[in-house]
């Protein structure tokens, strides 16, 4: 059954703002929980500028679902990962200049390095994803790396959704949607799990949500907007409904 990750990141950014005690993005973590979250994602910057040490550790102690540390492959993060123990820790791209995120992880370029960060995860009995485009090489070098749980970047088809219109039918989109889906069956085919996440919002999330063997899909920024108007747990809610009603049409024959 699909599951949903809820990136908690931008509780702390608004902490952060005026550098004070609240919000609390534990707190924000018991209320997607109660919402129905399946698991929690927190990004720790080397620049820490959302969520902090301290966050992760007592995130680590309170939450009662699984905690997802999205993380550059460096030696301080594996570092921290290996002494916190999440129960997944995924491999991002990161940039000091960047507002969020941008694109995939390059495996190919990289690939002894992130095999032996895997490796120092995988010893320690953490799950390690890798966040990466969809494409053929990158899916093939995550299994080689050992990885066991791809996120396909799905920037690409949310941006193409907006510029559409929110045509779901769209060539445009239509083109992004089988990306997406041939990169999930590459990844199934690997014996990988299959993941989803970037940029996924109330209105784009059901064709991706109904694409073949899809696990879970991590989604922040559109769920803490919208938590803002009703409350996280509300917010968390109607995104598990729409995902739950999207998966279970598309496994209809």
């Amino acid at each position: 059954m699909i599951e949903l990750g809820v990136n908690i990141d931008h509780v702390a950014t608004l902490r952060q703002a005026r550098r004070t005690w609240e919000p609390d993005p534990s707190w924000a973590a018991v209320e997607a929980h109660l919402g129905g979250a399946d698991g929690i994602t927190v990004h720790l910057r080397e620049d820490r500028r959302h969520i902090q040490d301290a966050d992760v550790r007592k995130l680590r102690e309170l939450t009662q679902i699984k905690l997802n540390l999205e993380m550059a492959a460096t030696d301080e993060m594996v570092g921290i990962a290996c002494d916190i123990k999440p129960e997944m820790a995924m491999f991002v791209p990161e940039g000091r200049h960047e507002v969020t995120t941008e694109g995939g992880l390059d495996i190919v370029s990289q690939e002894a390095r992130l095999k032996e960060a895997v490796a120092r995860l995988a010893d320690q009995g953490i799950i390690v994803s890798v966040f990466i485009d969809a494409e053929p090489a990158q899916v093939e070098a995550a299994a080689r790396i050992g990885a066991r749980v791809c996120e396909i970047h799905t920037g690409p088809y949310a941006h193409a959704f907006h510029a559409a219109g929110r045509d779901a039918e769209s060539p445009a989109v239509l083109a992004e949607i089988a990306k997406i889906a041939a990169a999930g069956e590459a990844i199934r085919g690997l014996g990988l799990r299959f993941n989803a996440g970037h940029a996924l919002n109330y209105y784009n999330i059901q064709p991706i949500a109904r694409l073949p063997g899809i696990r879970e899909l991590h989604i922040g920024h559109s769920i803490v907007s919208r938590a803002v108007f009703t409350g996280l747990r509300e917010a968390v809610r109607e995104m598990k409904r729409l995902m739950r009603e999207a998966a279970e049409r598309g496994a209809r024959p």
